[in-house]
């Protein structure tokens, strides 16, 4: 699927269903076209992408609340290298906005995952119930729609492996303070 294929197919996927969706996070660049906060931050306008993360929050928390009332909890696993690319430490402040509104994100050290990913990093995915999405991304790295996996038993398989991985993690939150505050505001490397 292209891009928008994958956007409305998820979105009625996501829109139908209840339970735990899982998004695994691998990559430690992505080229984020068309996100205010990525133009802001490729500017070097980092106040600017603060003041973006910050002005999402009442959108997230409602987006929260309800997902809640529906019965359904998105958990995002984020693969994190060291030392924390620019990308990386520009994303974190935005996941630390989605964290604190409620949206339940942590975090794994990339040498957790090395025996997994013999082959290659793991995939981008993002999966709940009966479908999973392994998301395609272009040479430079921007998203480029995604491949829908309906094989049940595939499905379940990569849930529970994103769920232990996820068991292992700690908190974003806990994670930010430890290595990303510290570091002060990222500079774009492109």
């Amino acid at each position: 699927m292209d891009r928008p294929e994958y956007h409305a197919d998820l979105k009625q996927e996501y829109a139908a269903r209840s339970g735990v969706f899982w998004k695994l996070e691998r990559g430690q660049f992505f080229d984020e076209v068309g996100d205010s906060a990525w133009d802001a931050f490729r500017a070097g306008d980092w106040e600017r992408v603060l003041a973006i993360f910050e002005g999402d929050r009442e959108r997230v928390s409602r987006d929260v609340a309800a997902e809640a009332q529906r019965g359904v909890e998105l958990r995002r696993l984020r693969i994190v290298e060291h030392p924390p690319s620019a990308y990386l430490r520009w994303e974190t402040h935005s996941h630390l906005v989605f964290a604190e509104c409620g949206r339940p994100i942590r975090v794994l050290d990339a040498e957790q995952v090395a025996d997994l990913e013999g082959d290659g990093p793991l995939p981008e995915l993002l999966l709940g119930g009966e479908v999973m999405y392994r998301v395609r991304y272009t040479a430079d790295m921007t998203p480029d729609g995604a491949v829908r996996i309906d094989d049940r038993e595939a499905v379940q398989e990569a849930e529970a492996l994103v769920a232990d991985l996820y068991e292992r993690s700690e908190p974003l939150a806990d994670y930010f303070r430890r290595v990303i505050a510290p570091l002060g505001p990222p500079a774009y490397t492109g």
